[in-house]
């Protein structure tokens, strides 16, 4: 078949992760599949699915843990065609699920529209972050999967489903973060809105214990922010305030934020990095895809260099509690982190999302690249936010004992019987699914 054009990949080689896609983007996993195949077109996408082997959508690679992989066919869609189709009338755009939204955004502007929210890195693919509900951050704003107003599927044995929000009611709901269980998605539906401009600047110096009672209103004092802490101290050390400007009349952005005070430069989440690979911030009013991110488009997806990711996202009524824990153990935390960053999600009602059915505060911690001494400060972290249910992020690490994760998505029983009802052999099931969701529900 011409579209199989990956070779058999075996062993732990250490090769370029653009150039062949058998690591990860972090070069913390080596996917194990037999082959690597690129399909060009739908008709050949249908093609691999009627062969009855394992498959997984390889993505834009940006996870941390084996999410993605199979011992089967890795499946990249980079060749397909990349389309983009806006329906100004009814709000929405018709995205190729190998879009990435450095692209889709790009090009939203260009036409007068927008996303209501982007995440910290806009180079990731629009299907692979729905697919394990990445996010950005807002009180008001859900993860980008509450975007998603259709679907498109290829299943076992080539059929293309269409699932849509209008017409499938709650199946949708448990289809869209998906975690690749159902299918190779090839293409999303977006909600757009009209463009708008957002400005953003850096708060430095925030003390811990303001949170304790004005948490809420630190985090919703605009439309995004982000907290950042190395948890050297107890302290918040940057605050990102991202602001959509009222086009009826422009009004100063606050002199400090809660006792924290702005920066008198640009900053990097990292401490002593060099900020030019981020988003314009010192209150200059920009385009929204060029401020909600906090790194730039035209720079390389890499917020630090050397990195493993992990992240918790719990209630947001636990959020000042779960702070407070991890302050307990900081020296620990800190001693393998670079910088930790704590953003707030609205709830949902996809199934699998982790932000279902509460609103939802996340801790997200950027580690250095060294797995053994990161694992029992992980397995420490996990256990001292257990109490406040914490889920993690599908495409980080962690070590949530699987009774636990599953108990945690209430839903859990009815994705598993929809993916089964796509599914009916878990072809698209890897042993990722097998181990931490579906192990005694097959």
């Amino acid at each position: 078949m011409s579209e199989l054009i990956g070779g058999v990949l075996c062993g732990r080689r250490v090769r370029d992760p653009v150039a062949d896609g058998v690591w990860n983007w972090a070069g913390n996993i080596a996917f194990l599949a037999d082959e690597v195949c690129h399909p060009a077109s739908l008709e050949e996408v249908r093609s691999l699915a009627t062969r009855g082997s394992k498959l997984r959508v390889l993505g834009s690679g940006h996870s941390f843990n084996d999410i993605a992989d199979t011992p089967g066919s890795l499946v990249s869609l980079a060749k397909l065609p990349p389309t983009v189709e806006i329906d100004g009338a009814a709000g929405r755009v018709k995205v190729g699920a190998n879009v990435r939204y450095a692209e889709l955004s790009s090009r939203l502007h260009d036409e007068g529209y927008a996303l209501h929210n982007l995440a910290s890195l806009p180079h990731i693919s629009v299907a692979g972050s729905i697919a394990t509900a990445t996010h950005g951050s807002g009180e008001g704003n859900g993860n980008l999967a509450t975007a998603v107003s259709g679907l498109e599927i290829v299943t076992v044995g080539g059929d293309l489903v269409s699932l849509s929000r209008d017409r499938d009611g709650d199946r949708f709901n448990g289809a869209v973060v998906g975690l690749g269980a159902l299918g190779i998605v090839v293409s999303v539906t977006l909600d757009v809105e009209p463009a708008f401009e957002v400005r953003q600047r850096v708060y430095e110096g925030l003390p811990l214990e303001v949170l304790d009672e004005h948490f809420s209103a630190v985090v919703s004092g605009a439309y995004s922010v982000s907290l950042f802490t190395t948890w050297r101290a107890p302290r918040i050390d940057q605050v990102w305030v991202k602001e959509r400007v009222d086009p009826a009349g422009e009004r100063p952005m606050p002199e400090d934020w809660f006792g924290a005070r702005p920066a008198d430069g640009s900053r990097h989440p990292v401490p002593g990095m060099s900020a030019v690979a981020c988003t314009e911030q010192l209150g200059v009013p920009g385009p929204w895809f060029e401020r909600l991110p906090h790194f730039r488009l035209d720079y390389a997806p890499s917020s630090s260099g050397d990195e493993l990711q992990s992240e918790f996202l719990l209630p947001r009524r636990h959020a000042v509690d779960a702070l407070h824990a991890v302050d307990e153990v900081r020296d620990r935390v800190a001693a393998v982190l670079q910088v930790c960053e704590v953003r707030t999600v609205a709830a949902d009602d996809l199934w699998m999302s982790t932000a279902y059915g509460e609103d939802t505060v996340a801790l997200h911690f950027t580690w250095v690249k060294d797995a053994d001494a990161v694992r029992p400060v992980l397995e420490l972290l996990e256990e001292r936010l257990a109490p406040f249910d914490a889920r993690p992020h599908w495409g980080k690490l962690f070590t949530t004992p699987a009774d636990t994760l599953r108990s945690r998505y209430p839903r859990l029983s009815d994705f598993h019987a929809l993916a089964r009802h796509y599914d009916p052999n878990g072809a698209f099931t890897n042993d990722f699914l097998t181990r931490h969701l579906f192990a005694g529900l097959d």
